[in-house]
């Protein structure tokens, strides 16, 4: 009988940082995070007793079929003890499609909620008041208009633009990386970003209008090193334009927030939070001058799943996003949302979302770990961990800049052919079994009983078109042609947009004919061929 022979074990990070045996003082730069939390970089966090004050926002994503289908799974996340909201918006909301276009066939209401007008979001958030609840969008190309329309929203419901809370991603540069959820070219996608920022700071001043995504370069097969250099050379971009527009950087630098994918190697994830933090620190203060310490902060959200989960033995992942979110914890996050153990098969169940809620819950309750900040503080391991992922995200943030800066980069393809490279390097790891993934090419046994799984019901696309021709037949026609020539007008100009969104949005014009009117001035992005 021949003995099976296994490749040996690697002992390195996912990122390649080789790894010692064991680690002692002199593993550690001198005086490398000897301030406390909550003072500057921010090493161990960026308040100084952290979660003993506040628990991170319990915010699970979810979003599908039609509004009212949405609005029940959000009531019942936040009698369950959900703090916030996360909205999951379908493809063709996404790509700024109408659900009654021809392109958007197969597609309306499955992977998240379709939005096609004002009257969507207002069903959306039937009975869930916005001056409480927190709400954040995974949108971007299209951010403008749906950050519009919860500001109308807001106002249907007699809250003021100034009470509300939440976020808009808006990260268009990851799009042309990493996601390809993208309508225009850079530059008029950079204009609109700049006009959410500009109106936010002044309009909505408890709201997030930037969340840099490096969550979506990650599950593009990112290393932790280039999600977090990559993320930060983007918001980089982002803040020199709103200089460049005129806005003084301590007005809208505090409202700028950060999301990442907590993947599986433990420590890399706590260091790289760690580092993120040290690095935005600096860059705000040192590159960009910003005085207010508000806007040193590097405050971020999480996933915890995403490309980890497995579709074998998906009862694992009940594992995988419990250490995930654990550490999510311990690098300080300010956001959690925890993927059901069924997201690599389908949408999550009632009870499987209930599930991955319990899970944030069980660690802010039960483990401890919430006693004290930074509780990992002062492991030799971990703070020397963190000084090389800040050291080697510092100097890919400077190879960017020196090709150009990243809107170059991602124009001539540079930032795709490295994730690539990655993404390529880990499966032909996992494949020759030199990385292991449980169920998958070590300890897989037999095929997993099948689960049941979330599906979105086929009429649902015939469904929301009827919607929306009854809102078109509704409106006031000739105030939305009005407002949507207006906005036309607009974008041939320099001005903010904002304003014209919103009363095209206000007048029930539809995310498609607003998506129209700016692709007819702005044009449409086309991806260049990288090898």
């Amino acid at each position: 009988m021949t003995r099976k022979t296994h490749p040996p074990r690697r002992f390195e990070t996912r990122s390649g940082i080789p790894l010692k045996a064991s680690y002692g003082p002199g593993d550690v730069p001198p005086g490398f995070a000897a301030e406390p939390s909550g003072e500057y970089p921010f090493t161990r966090g960026i308040h100084p007793g952290m979660y003993r004050g506040r628990l991170w926002t319990m915010r699970q994503y979810s979003g599908f079929g039609t509004a009212e289908e949405t609005n029940e799974r959000y009531r019942f996340l936040l009698g369950e003890g959900n703090t916030g909201l996360s909205v999951a918006l379908d493809l063709p909301t996404q790509l700024g499609l109408d659900s009654d276009d021809a392109r958007a066939a197969g597609e309306v209401g499955k992977v998240g909620v379709a939005i096609d007008t004002l009257e969507d979001m207002e069903a959306l958030f039937q009975g869930i008041p916005l001056d409480r609840v927190s709400t954040s969008f995974t949108i971007n190309a299209t951010a403008a208009i749906l950050y519009a329309m919860y500001i109308a929203t807001g106002r249907k419901q007699g809250v003021p633009p100034g009470r509300l809370t939440g976020t808009i991603q808006n990260d268009i540069l990851k799009e042309y990386v990493s996601r390809g959820t993208w309508i225009f070219p850079p530059e008029p996608s950079l204009r609109l970003i700049v006009d959410t920022i500009e109106y936010g700071a002044r309009h909505t001043p408890r709201f997030n209008t930037l969340s840099a995504a490096g969550a979506h370069f990650r599950d593009a097969g990112a290393t932790a090193v280039q999600e977090g250099g990559f993320t930060l050379a983007d918001a980089a971009v982002y803040v020199e334009r709103c200089i460049r527009r005129g806005l003084a950087v301590d007005d809208f630098a505090p409202r700028i927030s950060f999301y990442f994918y907590t993947h599986s190697d433990f420590f890399e994830e706590v260091a790289k939070y760690r580092a993120m933090r040290r690095l935005w620190a600096r860059m705000l203060r040192e590159r960009f001058g910003a005085k207010n310490p508000r806007s040193w902060l590097f405050r971020f959200g999480t996933v915890c799943g995403g490309s980890t989960l497995t579709a074998q033995e998906p009862e694992n992942n009940i594992a995988r996003v419990a250490f995930e979110a654990l550490s999510a914890v311990l690098g300080g996050a300010q956001t959690i949302f925890t993927c059901a153990f069924d997201e690599a098969l389908a949408l999550p169940t009632e009870e499987s979302a209930l599930l991955a809620l319990r899970t944030q819950q069980i660690i802010a309750h039960e483990s401890g770990v919430t006693g004290t900040a930074d509780p990992l503080g002062g492991s030799y391991f971990l703070e020397s961990l963190t000084a090389r992922m800040e050291e080697d995200m510092e100097k890919l943030i400077a190879s960017v800049e020196a090709q150009g800066g990243m809107v170059a980069c991602i124009e001539q393809g540079v930032i795709q052919r490295r994730i690539a490279e990655s993404a390529y390097r880990f499966q032909r790891e996992v494949e020759a079994g030199e990385r292991a993934i449980v169920g998958v090419n070590k300890y897989a046994g037999a095929p997993s009983k099948p689960l049941p799984l979330f599906a979105v019901g086929p009429a649902l696309g015939r469904r929301q078109a009827e919607r929306l021709g009854r809102v078109k037949a509704g409106r006031d026609a000739a105030r939305a042609d009005a407002c949507l020539a207006r906005l036309r007008e607009a974008a041939r100009g320099s001005g903010n947009l904002m304003e014209p969104i919103l009363e095209a949005v206000e007048a029930y014009a539809t995310l498609g004919e607003m998506t129209g009117v700016l692709r007819g001035i702005f044009g449409e992005f086309r991806e260049p061929v990288s090898f």
